[in-house]
Formats: structure tokens, C-alpha cells, sequence
């Protein structure tokens, strides 16, 4: 779009560079085509039509890049950076057919026009974070630190895992699962028989923990909480708040690690609701974008508002409103639809 809009400038001005006189219609609309039959292609046709099939695209484009080079010009070095980066390994992956995928895989017809989408999609992304943010409450952040927050618990694992590779049929991973299951429930009933539950923890751990870092340690995880470590123990994490200290795990916890029991000795007390605000709104503004699909829509649409933008074409404006209706109906009945 952009190159054919470049390419009839640059022709208009090598016309007029030539001293040669450009057609007009009767009406006096300077001609883009004209024809040997005598018809005539004027420029007020042309921006009709590029108007009524392409103008939207590009107008909103064009809009939001101003908005946000102004908003975010901070960061408008981490936006070419990106978007450096980005075209860089796409050319690495696709060499000479980058142009062909793109064109292929995107609506952009040429390179500098994916690359340009890349740089403002980084900044509309900066917008729709910080709107989400925005849309936060403080009761938001008290019911969660409520109800979700925690103090770091000390937790002990034992672990045990099917013994299973990548080529096992299905009978032989189902065996090795039942096994896996059978071991650690026998932990768990020996755990049950004990009168000093810490110290039979520590000799089981030795024992049966296939968690070679922390088995010589009684399976100590440490401290641990949300984040502490990798999504792999978030299950272990989330049956360790609901034990008191000196308790463990009657049921067992399966990860993709494996079978677990756990044993929770001590909580701390949880931080204070400023220290841990700015993670609070983080998460749940992480948590809106997921769950909101039109947040995005209405995130650019509050920015283009912010800034007072005013479409005086009445047809562009008419577009542009029929758009967002649309997006935002689409995005509610794609998110239905999950």
C-alpha cells in the first residue's frame, strides 16, 4: 500500500519535473491514467478508492505511531532494537525467501512494512500493559494480597519418577507410572506409621528421593514460594500453603518431574502489601490481558481519545468507528467460542 502511494508521488513529480502537462477531466480532476480511447483515471478516483479499501489500515498505522513515539519516547531506542533483532533472526531462518514469507504468512507486501508493524507493535504493546495496569483497583490488590499471597514456606520433597524413555511403548510408561505411584505411596504409609515425622522424612528422603541435589538433605527445597523456582514445583508450592507446619502430604503430588510427597516445617510471615504492590499489579495486569480479549482494542482506543485525535473525513470516521465495533465483537466471540 504505502510503496504504490510512493510510487504514484514519485511519478507525479517526474511528470512535473518533465514540463510535461498532466490531463485533466472536464471537471478539472487532474488525471492518474488516461486511456487512447480519450477516458480518463483522475486522482480524486484513485483517493476514493484507496480511501474506501485502504485508508482505515494506514490512517490508524499512522495515527498510533505518532502517539506513541511521543508517549514512549524513552524507549523508543528498546523499539528499534527490537524490531532489529527480530527482522535480523527472521532473515537468518528465511535468507533470500524473507520477502516471499512475508508476503505469504502476513497482509505486508514488502520487508519495510513488516518492519515498521514490528517497531509499533512493540509500542502498542507498551500501551496495552500500561492500560492494563491502569485498570487495576486498589481493592484488586487487597483481595489479592489476601487471598493469594503468602509467606515463603520450608518444604522437603521426596521424589520419585517413572523410569521411562522417549521410545517406551505405552504398556511399558503405564507399568513404570503404577510402580512410581506404588513407591511413593509406600513413603507416604511409612510417613503415616511414624511418631517423629521429621526425622522419618529425612531417612526416606535418603532412601527413595530420586531428587539426587536434595535427598543427602532430607529433600530440603528451602524456602520456597510463587516464582521461587521453576513452574515444575508451582503444584508442589500450591499443596505446600495448604499444610501447616509439621504436616505432610497424604495424597500424591504429580509434576512433570514425577510422584511427590512433601513435608512443610516453617512459614515466614508475608511481606507487607507495599513491598510486594508493584508484583501484585504485575500479575494481575498479566492476568487481565489473558482474560480480556478486548483490552487491547479499548487500550488503543483510550490512547487515541488521550490524545484528542479527530478524523475529519466523515467516510474514514465512519470507518473507523464500525472498525473498533467490530474488533471488539469479534474479540468477545472468539474468546466465547474457547
Amino acid at each position: 500500500m504505502k510503496k504504490k502511494i510512493a510510487g504514484l508521488a514519485i511519478a507525479a513529480l517526474m511528470l512535473a519535473g518533465c514540463g510535461k502537462e498532466i490531463p485533466k477531466l472536464s471537471n478539472g480532476d487532474e488525471a492518474v491514467v488516461t486511456f487512447s480511447n480519450g477516458t480518463m483515471i483522475s486522482a480524486n478516483d484513485l483517493y476514493n478508492d484507496l480511501k474506501n479499501n485502504y485508508a482505515l489500515e494506514s490512517l490508524i498505522n499512522m495515527v498510533d505511531k505518532k502517539i506513541l513515539e511521543d508517549k514512549y519516547k524513552d524507549q523508543l531506542e528498546d523499539a528499534k532494537s527490537y524490531k532489529e533483532s527480530t527482522m535480523k533472526s527472521l532473515k537468518e531462518n528465511y535468507k533470500d525467501d524473507l520477502l516471499s514469507a512475508i508476503q505469504n504468512y502476513t497482509s505486508y507486501s514488502t520487508v519495510e512494512a513488516y518492519e515498521d508493524y514490528v517497531y509499533i507493535s512493540y509500542l502498542q504493546n507498551l500501551a496495552i500493559e500500561d492500560y492494563a495496569k491502569s485498570e487495576i483497583t486498589d481493592k484488586d490488590i487487597e483481595k489479592y494480597y489476601k487471598d493469594s499471597i503468602y509467606g515463603d514456606v520450608l518444604v522437603d520433597h521426596i521424589l520419585i519418577s517413572p523410569n521411562v524413555s522417549s521410545d517406551s511403548s505405552d504398556e511399558d510408561k503405564k507399568k513404570a507410572e503404577d510402580e512410581a505411584k506404588e513407591r511413593i505411596n509406600t513413603v507416604i504409609a511409612k510417613l503415616k506409621e511414624s511418631n517423629d515425622i521429621k526425622n522419618t522424612f529425612t531417612e526416606l528422603a535418603k532412601e527413595y528421593s530420586e531428587d539426587e541435589s536434595t535427598k543427602n538433605d532430607g529433600g530440603s527445597l528451602g524456602y520456597i514460594n510463587n516464582g521461587t523456582l521453576s513452574s515444575s514445583y508451582d503444584e508442589i508450592i500450591k499443596n505446600a500453603f495448604k499444610l501447616k507446619n509439621g504436616e505432610f502430604s497424604t495424597e500424591v503430588i504429580t509434576t512433570e518431574l514425577g510422584y511427590h510427597v512433601i513435608l512443610r516445617e516453617d512459614q515466614k510471615e508475608k511481606a507487607n502489601l507495599d513491598d510486594v504492590k508493584d508484583t501484585i499489579i504485575d500479575t494481575l495486569s498479566k492476568n487481565k490481558l489473558q482474560d480480556d480479549a478486548t483490552i487491547s482494542i479499548k487500550a488503543l482506543q483510550n490512547l487515541r481519545k488521550e490524545y484528542g485525535i479527530d478524523i475529519n473525513d466523515s467516510e474514514i470516521q465512519k470507518q473507523y468507528a464500525n472498525y473498533i465495533q467490530n474488533a471488539l465483537t469479534s474479540a468477545t466471540a472468539n474468546k466465547n467460542k474457547k
